[in-house]
């Protein structure tokens, strides 16, 4: 980071940008957790791995966690209570689209002022709070493409995700001559 002081203008501008990119990726996160099936939730690639669920709850929570803290200039991380978390892979989905859409309006409402402030998380980083949406952004790609990699091997189909896949090729122009 620079030694340059972030700006109001520069914050609420970085903050259209990255809300509008994670507010993408969370459909396309949406289309890899969907293709989980509950069967196989259980599934890891390792024995010292996340089970597909465990990675699944980890994405869901951690995007909602950082949204969160974002929205409060604090981050306490905090975990819904066990008999609040979702019980399926369709119950995650609802609850990841309802609390990502809650917790990006919160985030969305703060002033530019407001995202300039300097916020620690754990001791690691202490930066404008405005910042932690990229750091946001990149930890959700980093695990759902861990996850994506579940999918094969569980038996499922996978997505497209910047790009078609074997089983959802892509349907952009001229996708029947880079089908071939």
């Amino acid at each position: 980071m620079s030694d340059q002081p972030c700006t109001p203008e520069f914050a609420a501008t970085y903050r259209r940008m990255m809300m509008d990119g994670v507010s993408r990726e969370l459909e396309t996160t949406k289309k890899v957790l969907a293709a989980i099936p509950d069967a196989k939730s259980d599934f890891r690639p390792d024995p010292s791995a996340r089970t597909a669920w465990e990675l699944a709850w980890h994405i869901a929570n951690t995007d909602i966690q950082f949204l969160d803290g974002i929205a409060d200039l604090k981050f306490t991380m905090d975990t819904p209570e066990p008999d609040e978390k979702p019980k399926n892979m369709a119950e995650l989905l609802s609850w990841y689209d309802s609390n990502f859409k809650r917790a990006a309006a919160r985030v969305e409402a703060l002033t530019p002022e407001q995202l300039m402030t300097p916020v620690d998380f754990y001791g690691v980083f202490n930066m404008p709070v405005v910042f932690y949406l990229g750091f946001l952004n990149n930890h959700c790609i980093h695990h759902r493409g861990a996850l994506a990699t579940y999918l094969r091997p569980m038996g499922a189909k996978v997505p497209s995700i910047y790009g078609g896949s074997y089983d959802e090729p892509w349907q952009g122009a001229g996708s029947e001559a880079n089908a071939a």
